[in-house]
């Protein structure tokens, strides 16, 4: 609280005048103090009294983290929460975290200060060590001394390191007088907030007492004096002015409760104290218990209010603010009125409950009072909108003190208001206005970045460097945007929806950044300026290696939709160090390496190392901004990478080094010497292996501890930080599910739900009921699955040595819902059994999917196809019990990274014919591309287009594999994970039948034969052997066929290696055919097939998935469609009633008798092909997808159908955006709303 200044132009002995006025309404405020020390400082006399430690060496220098147990660590979570809401670097924020925190420390007179710091003494410093439930008590003000001469006293303070000892420690008669003549057990400490769990507080804590003795006042000389003592909670509350007397009314007008934080008024008389300062502190973290109300005539309904009484007869403005009491607040009300250029010459504080009613007495600068009505009603609402702004963020500033206490240093006082109000006008100036984008502004940010973040010259740096200082432009950008949409989301506090996936199969960020920011022509221009091409530069960016294959795309795309349409949420994953595998083709063989996408750093993500939660580990956040299009709206990614903890091995150190006599340095050395440090590290690459890699290999049992590990580690970092942020707003948890949503994204993230659970009754201490009642109004769960056998399972044995306590919740949710569910159905144990949690078996386990469904309020399919597999075969039993539960949202794609960033050209194209470019938000409005399909315009334009995308591709293909291709050819593409139900075994087949057919027609045969370059591929997991011999065998009739000069040009088969993001921009549009023809049954969605429809490309499917709405959009005569139908083949694994043909069984006995080579290699595969081994049916449909092929050739050759085709399929993609997904998610599972962030 800001006390008056005296004006410099006084003189002494009206400035002293001036303070004794006001030693009748001395305040004490409350504030979590951290850290105390002593230091003896003189003044006027020989007396020498108490300070704060080390107070402008610590404004300056962050302090070590005091050597605590785990319950620390909320505080350092709290205080890590406010850095990342307000999103700066981290050494900046604390900078300016120790700048706000010191601005929240009064403002002591002046001339008393600078009397003081004349005759400062020397700093000490104490050790840190634990307390509990303390009072800590700061002392501004003046001491009278005896007039006969006071006796000098002494202070000391033992050395760091080691607790002091009660003779070492007494402290000067701070409360002269007779009549307050007493003893008070007083404690030293360096302490930070801990809980009070009851019992003794003060039992097991290093810590000192000694007595504290009241003296007499015998005389008027004044002393300086600023003191801060920590006192022992008592069990009969006294007043801090008079210790060891029992508190009274004409002291304490509220009941003191020792556990929680007060704020209390005093009446002291003038002959013991002059313009006093008392801060009062109870360290705790219990919640606020309610006292008496008093009596107002405020609002009850929980606003806050600001009411102006102006009759006061002191001659100043009262402000009467009641608000709800909020960590901080009195600080941001203080700094308000400074800024205003306004004096508070007293204040006083109520309470009625968890309100206060703070009572200012205001003056202007002049020591007037304020008498405009226009001035006093814009003060009004500046409390009002710093009242309501300061949320949790004040929490945040002042938990961001846990490191170190900070006092506030009073300014010279020779400032006049003009010269205040001007600094205040510069610096809201500087930072009320956004970051240019024009070329020149753009040019001066990049070379900036380049000189001072790159540290490169800015006269010699390559297109690497450039490629940094870019981004890093960018991202400045992107936090403008990021900072306004979390503080407006603090200030509306709507219900948040928190993204819970252990994918996020990003790409790069750059191009899809500047569009969505809408400056991507202004960086183009700026940079051809400076010399570099923006297409060049963005080459040099790397893949966001963080998922495998369509559910990491899916995630990615649905957190662009969630930032494009205005939705309040939080994404949260892991942050692999090496993420997916780099794939490398050695001999047509696949090998696997590490691939260090984090080598070079990645500038997009903000490193949080002080937002850290314990789990077994430490959980490190990293923030990545996500811009939405069109928007001001800039959503969060929360990634977690796992550290070593240290502090067992901090705190082990510590008692090694002051258990005895020994010197440290030897110590030391003893405990290098003998293994230790080496341990150290070998812990800590342990401890880091848990966000190392992407699903590790779960064929051993080591593989599935780490997947368990880091699944857990995932959940539990994101659970701890989603309940944090509730609990900074809330303190009711029957507000839980009406503020907070959970999507889980497939069964990864299951533990979530035992992890709330846990959480709610073992540390929030619910009951059973209320915190089941909460789980299941707050879980929404996805499921990508299509048969029982891709189920996730955990075995028991796994569960119980790593998370027991997770596992005998699992336990008893799975009793409740047994005993609930025998009395629906009966005593029907098949259904029981199929329906529990618990899987009996050779390998007791946990079924991760049962829980899901069970704890959740909706279960969603990806597609209208999948909600009839989930209804009628996986989750049967379930549908009938609670067929409400069950939904479908068919999966989508976000046309801004798959048409705008990856294919510019076709974008240009669609704005000009549609005549706007709102269909970039409004997915829909392709359909107006219907009426032009048959216009010659635009099938010319559009055919130009394509092929300018087939150059980009060829190029391509030719750098990564050295085979070059014809531009006149037909691309026909199949890329995505390799799997034997993706068929792309299949697809080599028909090129081996297309190949055979070619050898064997005469010249002007294959003068009619379409060209065709055949393009493939993907990914096998590490372990799939199956998978990767379908690799060696594309590569093995790759090298055949494009080796043979009776074939050239006509028919061509590439495998490109290492295929993701980046890759897919280029193959996506320049491709003419995409294949997708999984086997019927196996396709929950595929994504795959909407980003080639959106691209213009002819889709030849089989009828799964998500190609059963693509043909109710497109109709089925514009694709080629393959195969069974559902209902022809309801059972996957029935064999079908058709024969194999000829054909089929003439392309396999090719590969089989080693046409192709590595015959011996290829055995195994052509086996898993035979009558009843053929699993996926090859043989069953392999007549239709030559059949299809034929149809494509046809078409082809007749460009005008082909093009209108293409148009066609673009204009029918709307319903496959994944705005579409999301809204409906929004509307039927999520229950949230937009919030938009104004401009």
């Amino acid at each position: 609280m800001a006390l008056r200044g005296s004006d410099p132009t006084r003189s002494n002995d009206e400035r002293r005048d001036q303070r004794l006025h006001h030693e009748q309404a001395a305040t004490v405020t409350l504030r979590p103090w951290t850290t105390t020390a002593l230091v003896v400082e003189r003044g006027g006399g020989d007396a020498e009294l108490v300070k704060q430690a080390e107070t402008q060496r610590r404004l300056r220098k962050p302090r070590e983290a005091p050597l605590l147990p785990e319950p620390h660590l909320e505080s350092r979570q709290t205080a890590a929460e406010f850095q990342l809401d307000d999103g700066a670097p981290a050494e900046r924020r604390r900078r300016r975290g120790r700048a706000r925190r010191d601005d929240r420390m009064p403002v002591v007179d002046p001339a008393t200060e600078a009397d003081r710091r004349e005759e400062e003494g020397s700093v000490a410093d104490s050790s840190s060590w634990e307390v509990r439930d303390l009072r800590c008590f700061e002392i501004w003000g003046r001491k009278r001394e005896a007039s006969d001469g006071v006796k000098e006293h002494h202070h000391h303070l033992p050395p760091p390191l080691h607790p002091p000892h009660p003779s070492q420690c007494t402290l000067p008669p701070l409360h002269p007088g007779p009549s307050f003549a007493c003893y008070r057990t007083i404690t030293i400490v360096d302490a930070c907030p801990l809980p009070y769990e009851g019992g003794n507080p003060s039992s097991s804590y290093s810590q000192a007492s000694t007595s504290l003795a009241a003296g007499s006042d015998p005389g008027p000389s004044l002393v300086d004096f600023h003191a801060v003592i920590v006192v022992e909670m008592a069990a009969t509350p006294v007043s801090p002015l008079a210790p060891g007397l029992p508190c009274a009314e004409p002291y304490i007008r509220s009941t003191p409760n020792l556990s929680h934080r007060r704020s209390v008024l005093f009446n002291s008389e003038p002959k013991h104290f002059n313009h006093a300062f008392i801060s009062h502190n109870v360290i705790s973290k219990h919640p606020r218990a309610s006292t008496a109300s008093q009596d107002t005539d405020f609002a009850s309904d929980g606003s806050s209010t600001v009411a102006i009484e102006n009759d006061d007869v002191a001659g100043s403005t009262v402000f009467v603010i009641r608000a709800r009491n909020r960590i901080g607040l009195l600080g941001v009300i203080t700094r308000v009125f400074k800024v205003l250029g306004l004096t508070v010459q007293g204040a006083s504080v109520e309470f009625e409950g968890d309100f206060f009613v703070k009572s200012f007495h205001v003056t202007s600068s002049d020591g007037k009072k304020l008498e405009d009505v226009e001035d006093l009603e814009r003060i009004r609402k500046s409390l009002m909108e710093a009242i309501d702004g300061v949320g949790d963020t004040s929490a945040g500033l002042m938990q961001a003190g846990g490191r170190g206490v900070v006092v506030k240093k009073s300014v010279s006082g020779l400032e006049s208001l003009g010269e205040r109000r001007a600094k205040a006008e510069k610096m809201f100036g500087l930072m009320d206005g956004f970051l240019k984008n024009d070329p020149m502004s753009l040019q001066k940010d990049i070379l900036d970045h380049v000189e001072y973040t790159v540290a490169r010259s800015r006269f010699n740096f390559d297109d690497f460097e450039a490629f940094q200082a870019l981004s890093h432009s960018v991202r400045d950008r992107l936090i403008e945007r990021w900072h306004d949409t979390h503080q407006h989301f603090k200030k509306q506090d709507p219900k948040r929806l928190y993204f819970l996936s252990l994918e996020f199969l990003m790409g790069r960020s750059l191009s899809n950044s500047v569009i969505n920011l809408g400056i991507r022509d202004e960086y183009a221009e700026a940079l051809s300026q400076l010399g570099f091409e923006y297409e060049v530069l963005a080459e040099q960016e790397g893949d966001a290696a963080l998922g495998n294959g369509g559910l990491a795309r899916l995630s990615a795309c649905q957190m662009d939709s969630l930032a494009t349409l205005d939705y309040p949420v939080w994404g949260y994953g892991l942050r692999y160090q090496y993420g997916l595998f780099r794939q490398v083709i050695v001999d047509g063989y696949q090998h696997e390496q590490p691939d260090y996408w984090l080598n070079f750093g990645n500038p997009w993500e903000i490193e949080r190392i002080q937002v850290s939660y314990s789990v077994k580990v430490e959980a490190v956040a990293y923030d990545n901004p996500i811009p939405g299009y069109g928007t001001r709206n800039a959503i969060n990614l929360r990634l977690w990478a796992a550290k070593p903890s240290g502090q067992y091995d901090l705190f082990y150190l510590f008692h090694c080094l002051v258990a005895d006599d020994l010197p440290i340095g030897l110590k030391f050395q003893e405990s290098y010497n003998t293994g230790d440090y080496i341990n150290a590290i070998v812990n800590r690459q342990k401890a880091e292996t848990i966000s190392y890699v992407l699903y590790p290999d779960d064929r051993s049992y080591q593989g599935k501890e780490l997947r368990l590990k880091q699944q857990y580690f995932f959940v539990s970092a994101s659970v701890q930080d989603i309940i944090r942020r509730f609990k900074d707003v809330h303190d009711n948890f029957d507000e839980f599910p009406d503020k907070v949503a959970f999507q889980i994204n497939d069964t990864h993230p299951s533990l979530a739900i035992v992890e709330v659970m846990r959480m709610l009754i073992d540390e929030e201490c619910l009951d059973w009921g209320r915190a089941w009642e909460i789980v299941c109004r707050a879980f929404s769960f996805t499921t990508h699955t299509v048969n029982t056998e891709g189920l996730e399972k955990i075995p028991v044995d796994l569960l119980g040595s790593l998370l027991p306590r997770h596992l005998q919740i699992m336990y008893d949710i799975n009793h409740r819902f047994m005993e609930d569910l025998k009395r629906k159905i009966g005593q029907d144990y098949s259904r029981l059994e199929r329906m529990s949690i618990v899987e009996e078996g050779i390998v007791k386990s946990i079924r991760m999917a049962n829980l899901s469904i069970i704890c959740s309020h909706t279960v969603n399919g990806v597609s209208k196809v999948h909600f009839e597999l989930l209804k009628t075969r996986l989750f049967k039993d379930f549908h009938d019990l609670w067929p409400q539960k069950f939904q479908y949202k068919t999966n989508g794609v976000t046309q801004r990274r798959w048409i705008v960033v990856s294919n510019p050209g076709l974008c240009s194209l669609i704005s000009k014919w549609l005549g706007t470019e709102a269909w970039i938000r409004n997915v829909d409005l392709l359909a107006g591309l219907q009426e032009h399909a048959s216009n010659p315009v635009l099938q010319q334009e559009w055919t130009m287009t394509k092929t300018i995308n087939k150059m980009r591709l060829a190029d391509y293909i030719e750098t990564s594999t050295g085979v070059k291709v014809s531009l006149d050819a037909m691309f026909d593409v199949q890329v995505k994970r390799i799997h034997e139900y993706k068929r792309q075994l299949m697809n080599i087949l028909g090129i081996v039948y297309r190949y055979d057919c070619i050898k064997n027609m005469n010249k002007s045969d294959r003068k009619k034969v379409v060209p065709r370059v055949c393009i493939i591929g993907g990914k096998a997991a590490p372990g799939y052997e199956v998978a990767k011999k379908i690799i060696k065998l594309c590569h093995a009739v790759a090298e055949k066929v494009n080796g043979d000069d009776d074939v050239g040009d006509l028919l061509k088969v590439v495998f490109i290696p290492d295929y993701n993001v980046s890759v897919a921009e280029l193959v996506i549009p320049g491709s003419d055919l995409s294949q997708h023809i999984s086997t019927v049954g196996h396709e929950a969605s595929g994504t795959g097939s909407m980003k080639f429809l959106m691209n213009g490309c002819l889709l030849l499917a089989t009828a799964d998935g998500s190609t059963v709405e693509i043909i109710e959009e497109i109709g089925a005569e514009n694709m080629f469609l393959v195969g069974a139908k559902l209902h022809e083949d309801p059972q996957s694994g029935d064999k079908p009633a058709r024969g194999v043909s000829i054909q089929f069984i003439r392309v396999v006995s090719m590969v089989r008798d080693g046409y192709f080579g590595f015959k011996e290699y290829f055995n195994s595969l052509c086996d898993s092909l035979e009558d009843d081994k053929d699993f996926y049916k090859l043989g069953a449909d392999f007549s239709s997808y030559l059949e299809a092929q034929a149809m494509a050739d046809r078409v082809f050759v007749n460009k005008e159908k082909w093009t209108c085709m293409s148009i066609l399929s673009t204009a029918g993609s709307g319903k496959f955006s994944s705005d579409r997904t999301i809204e409906e998610y929004a509307k039927h599972a999520w229950g949230i709303e937009p919030c938009r962030c104004p401009f």
